[in-house]
């Protein structure tokens, strides 16, 4: 009697021994999700882009935000970059970001690096005093009452000191400090490298990739930072970018150009999609350069940690 063996049906390489081979039916429902997933998040962005460079018969014509483009008009961006609060706005917020994210860093890689070896001054009650504010919050009466009882209202460093450190920030690049081997510091300090060069020839090159995420995560808090201008800025020059988005969208205020009298505007709601536009657009376009450092810089400094 003979008997027939069977084709044995060879796994994915890739894939795990206890994992299922993905089904038909699987693999549908996920592409539709991710699919979902996708148009959820592309269409309102191309809603906002849309009715930025409409014409105003198309605006009226659609009877408000614009799915389908007819005809563009750059008129939008032309008067919030002619000049005025929108302008001066970016500007602002372009210097907020740009001292904030260097000044933060600084202080984070220099306390991280700190904190990091083992021999420090200070090094367990330093740390310790660090994390305990995960569970003790100052509050926001003494934060206000500390920030003008130190002169910083109506000042750019009102939005940059108050969150200068984030503790979670200050956690992931110690703990990848920490994972630097030690003989290659020693060996440093025997060849007579100070503290502050191993730092910035040795530590900072191998240190690319939190660095670049930390930068990310703090440029990111700087650009959008809207509560902090509402308590401490009053001064109308010195709006970010977000503050005037919320006085335009939200407050329903009148967007006030300079040079714009006896131009006729566009529509308003072109303007006011206009600015979320340049609000989002500087975020988005620095994000897919940073990318690439996020699982190893984020994950390998989290989870060793």
């Amino acid at each position: 009697m003979t008997t027939t063996l069977r084709p044995v049906r060879r796994r994915h390489p890739e894939r795990p021994a206890w994992e299922e081979d993905p089904t038909v039916a699987g693999q549908a429902a996920k592409g539709v999700v991710l699919t979902g997933v996708v148009l959820a998040v592309l269409v309102p962005l191309w809603v906002v882009l849309v009715t930025s460079l409409a014409s105003r018969q198309t605006i009226n014509a659609a009877g408000g935000l614009v799915v389908v483009p007819r005809e563009l008009d750059l008129s939008a961006y032309r008067i919030i970059f002619s000049g005025g609060q929108v302008s001066k706005a970016l500007l602002f917020t372009t210097l907020l970001t740009v001292l904030g994210t260097a000044f933060s860093l600084i202080l984070t890689v220099l306390a991280a690096y700190g904190l990091s070896r083992p021999g420090s001054v200070l090094h367990r009650g330093l740390l310790f005093y660090f994390l305990l504010t995960f569970l003790i919050y100052p509050g926001l009466v003494p934060s206000y009452l500390v920030v003008t009882g130190l002169g910083l209202k109506d000042s750019i460093w009102a939005l940059i000191l108050p969150g200068a450190v984030s503790v979670f920030n200050l956690v992931v690049v110690r703990a990848f400090f920490q994972n630097i081997p030690a003989e290659l510091l020693d060996s440093a300090r025997v060849d007579g490298a100070g503290e502050f060069r191993i730092l910035a020839r040795i530590v900072l090159p191998l240190s690319r990739a939190v660095i670049a995420v930390v930068g990310l995560f703090y440029a990111v808090g700087y650009w959008n930072v809207w509560f902090n201008a509402l308590l401490y800025i009053d001064d109308n020059e010195k709006f970010p970018i977000q503050r005037v988005l919320q006085s335009y969208i939200l407050a329903g205020q009148a967007p006030q150009f300079s040079g714009a009298t006896g131009v006729t505007l566009p529509p308003t709601l072109a303007i006011k999609m206009a600015v979320v536009v340049v609000t989002v657009a500087p975020i988005a376009l620095v994000y897919p350069f940073v990318q690439r450092y996020f699982t190893r810089g984020v994950m390998i400094g989290a989870v060793k940690g």
